[in-house]
Order: structure tokens, then C-alpha cells, then sequence
């Protein structure tokens, strides 16, 4: 799903609704999670979307017990966001400074690229 979202970002467009809807469900495995966000990404998210889908990026990276990819694609998410929402990048960068030292190669290199 995620990589035919890469390369055909549109495609995703009218599903995005229902797959962020999916990111509320309590037991949905990780795999499901990891895909819709590795695939939010490529996809140019809608204006009404990005409210909740910063709220779910913001607590992937905030939760300890998060899977590391999963963290690595939000923070990417949140990176592509703070484009429109400039004014979310030091709450970012807080969290990125206290989790730093704790956080897998994956999440390292993804904060690397968010700070330049």
C-alpha cells in the first residue's frame, strides 16, 4: 500500500479519511500503523487532516514503547507538516532533545534530517 503511495501519491488521496480513522483503533497491529504512516509521507495530506494526523504523529514519537519505524516515519510526517506549521518545530525539537540519547539508529537519523 505504502509504495504504491510513493509512487502514485494521488492514488492514496481519497482513502486518507478512512486510514487515519484506522490509526484510532485500539488493538490495530503495528504492521497496519506502520504502513498508513510510512505511507503519509509521500501523500500531499489534505488541509482538514493535518490537526489529527499531527496529534497521532506527535504521540508515535512521544510514546516510549512506540516501534521504532513507526517513530521514524512520524517524525518524517511531522518534518513535512512543519512546512505549513512552522510554529510546531520547537515542540518537535524538544522532543527530539530529550529523546535522543534513548532512541534507535532509524529515529537518530530521521531527527538529523528534521534539525538542518
Amino acid at each position: 500500500m505504502s509504495y504504491v503511495a510513493e509512487a502514485h501519491p494521488q492514488l492514496a488521496i481519497p482513502h486518507l479519511p478512512a486510514l487515519i480513522h484506522l490509526l484510532h483503533q485500539p488493538n490495530i497491529h503495528n504492521g497496519i500503523t506502520r504502513n498508513i504512516v510510512r505511507l503519509l509521507q509521500f501523500v500531499p495530506i489534505p488541509e482538514p487532516l493535518h490537526g489529527e494526523v499531527m496529534d497521532r504523529c506527535f504521540r508515535y514519537i512521544e510514546n516510549l514503547q512506540e516501534k521504532p519505524a513507526i517513530k521514524a516515519f512520524a517524525l518524517t510526517v511531522l518534518h513535512n507538516l512543519s512546512q505549513h506549521y512552522p510554529e510546531i518545530v520547537p515542540e518537535i525539537k524538544a522532543i527530539i532533545a530529550d529523546r535522543l540519547d534513548y532512541e534507535t539508529p532509524a529515529f537518530k537519523v530521521r531527527a538529523k534530517i528534521f534539525l538542518r
